[in-house]
């Protein structure tokens, strides 16, 4: 006699996966709040419907239920603009302030001043790709999904995501080149 899928296996198998979830919806939203609000939804469809779930990938079908909040939310948020609320002082960037990055121990402060510099241009270069570039980078290079993983998860055909890749790697090559060579 089978169990009945619980909220305790749930969380057994979803809580793992969490940081991929955020890492895909901060990418997709481009606001941490927007991307906490999208992966929470996305943990209650998923709680929702995971008595029905069948597949042997959880990532994945997480993943993909991530991808669908963030789409439909974008889609209902189209053409709002929101206008940060702070004094003629405060940093608009309040995301980075509050959640510093992690620094090695080890790493010298020359290193580490290298190393989030790549970061930040790194991120703006990714910023920079259109949605569907950039979410099939993200889930190759950063969430390392196979290309099968990647093909569930966007409802692409296996084809379309190499294709994506390929452009999206080389925009990135472009973007730094030129970056490079405005900063010489």
């Amino acid at each position: 006699m089978a169990t009945q899928p619980s909220a305790e296996s749930f969380e057994a198998v979803a809580l793992p996966h969490l940081a991929a979830a955020y890492n895909l919806a901060r990418w997709l939203m481009r606001n941490n709040e927007d991307a906490e609000d999208v992966v929470q939804e996305a943990m209650v469809r998923a709680l929702t419907y995971f008595d029905g779930f069948r597949g042997t990938n959880i990532r994945a079908w997480l993943l993909q239920i991530v991808r669908n909040v963030a789409f439909a939310s974008m889609r209902l948020n189209r053409g709002i603009k929101f206008v940060p609320i702070g004094g003629p002082g405060e940093d608009s960037n309040a995301d980075a302030a509050r959640s510093p990055d992690l620094r090695d121990p080890h790493e010298d402060p020359e290193s580490a001043l290298i190393h989030a510099r790549e970061k930040r241009q790194l991120d703006a270069l990714l910023a920079q790709l259109p949605v569907e570039l950039r979410e099939v980078i993200i889930l190759r290079e950063l969430e390392e999904l196979s290309y099968k993983e990647i093909a569930q998860i966007t409802d692409a055909p296996i084809g379309t995501v190499m294709s994506r890749l390929f452009r999206a790697r080389r925009l990135l090559e472009g973007a730094a080149v030129e970056s490079e060579e405005r900063s010489a």
